[in-house]
């Protein structure tokens, strides 16, 4: 089964792209079968990463930054292929 992992997080005013920078240095053992980073206005940052695993796998994620480079808490969230497509 195929399992996407979601991390979304929005910087702290201004630090946008040092969120994009951590975010794209924070290495995951096992890694993925594959994994992309986005970044959107308003600081926002989104990784996704792809699993050949069950979705109540216990994968390695993205860890929180540090307090002040965020204006908000990290949001996570996880879908599973739909089989057929």
């Amino acid at each position: 089964m195929t399992l996407a992992l979601m991390w979304e997080a929005r910087a702290a005013d201004g630090r946008g792209p040092e969120l994009l920078d951590w975010a794209r240095a924070q290495p995951l053992t096992p890694a993925p079968l594959r994994r992309e980073t986005f970044r959107a206005p308003g600081d926002r940052v989104l990784v996704i990463t792809w699993w050949d695993a069950p979705y109540e796998a216990d994968l390695p994620e993205l860890p929180t930054p540090a307090g002040e480079l965020l204006s908000r808490p990290v949001h996570r969230w996880r879908f599973e292929a739909v089989a057929g497509e």
